[in-house]
C-alpha cells in the first residue's frame, strides 16, 4: 500500500505482543480499528489504497462499520467514482468524516457515506467545484469533440450524485457547481452533504467516554 507523503520518514512505535515485540505505524494501526484516510488528492494509487482497504475490512468483519476520514483536494472523477462504487458494494456502513477539507470530487465522498453518519469538524472546508479534464486538450477537431462530450457526461454524473446525496433540486446543485462553492461546516451541513458538526470523537461514538 501507498503511504501518504506527509512526512519525510513516517513515524513508527513498537508493541509488545504475546510473542515479542512488533513494530507498526499509525496507518496500520488506525486500519486496525477500521479507520481509513484518504489524505491526498484523489488519483488511481490513492484510489486503489482506499478500496483495498474497503474490501479487507468488509472481508474480516462484514457487519461493523468502516470510517473513513477525508483531508482531501480532490482530484480525478474516475478515481473518486472508483472509491464511490467501493463505498456502495461492500456490505458495511461506511461513515464519512471531513477533517481539514474536502473539495471537489472528495466532497462527493463526503456526501456519499451512510445516511446519518457523514460528519465535518468545526473547521471543514468544503468545497463544490465543476469538474476538469486533467490535462489540456490536444488533437483534431473531432477528438476535442470526445473530449467535450466526456466532460458533460461526467459533470451530468457528478450532478446526479449531488442530487441523490444531498436532497437539493436539480437546478440548485447545477448552480453549486458552476463556479467553486466555498463552504464551512454549517454551510456543508445546509447543503447535505453532511448531518452533522462533530467537534470532538466522543460526539460521533459517545460510548468511547471521555479521553
Amino acid at each position: 500500500m501507498t503511504r501518504p507523503s506527509a512526512r519525510y520518514v513516517l513515524p513508527e512505535f513498537t508493541e509488545r505482543t504475546t510473542s515479542g515485540q512488533r513494530t507498526t505505524d499509525p496507518y496500520a494501526k488506525l486500519l486496525q480499528e477500521r479507520i481509513v484516510i484518504l489524505g491526498t488528492q484523489i488519483d488511481e494509487t490513492s484510489a486503489n489504497d482506499v478500496m483495498a482497504q474497503f474490501m479487507y475490512l468488509e472481508h474480516h468483519a462484514p457487519d461493523r462499520d468502516i470510517s473513513l476520514y477525508v483531508n482531501s483536494p480532490g482530484g480525478s472523477f474516475p478515481a473518486m467514482s472508483a472509491i464511490h462504487d467501493t463505498l456502495r458494494f461492500v456490505t458495511c456502513d461506511v461513515e464519512t468524516i471531513c477533517l481539514g477539507r474536502a473539495e471537489g470530487a472528495a466532497a462527493l465522498l463526503l456526501a456519499a457515506g451512510t445516511p446519518g453518519k457523514r460528519f465535518v469538524l468545526p473547521g471543514s472546508r468544503v468545497v463544490l467545484r465543476q469538474p476538469a479534464l486533467p490535462k489540456p486538450v490536444e488533437g483534431q477537431t473531432s477528438d476535442l469533440t470526445i473530449q467535450s462530450q466526456e466532460l458533460s457526461r461526467i459533470r451530468a454524473r457528478m450532478e446526479e450524485m449531488l442530487v441523490r446525496y444531498t436532497g437539493r433540486t436539480a437546478a440548485q446543485v447545477r448552480a453549486d457547481v458552476e463556479r467553486d462553492t466555498v463552504l464551512d461546516a454549517q454551510g456543508a451541513v445546509d447543503h447535505g452533504l453532511a448531518d452533522r458538526i462533530v467537534p470532538h470523537r466522543r460526539a460521533v461514538h459517545p460510548a468511547t467516554g471521555a479521553r
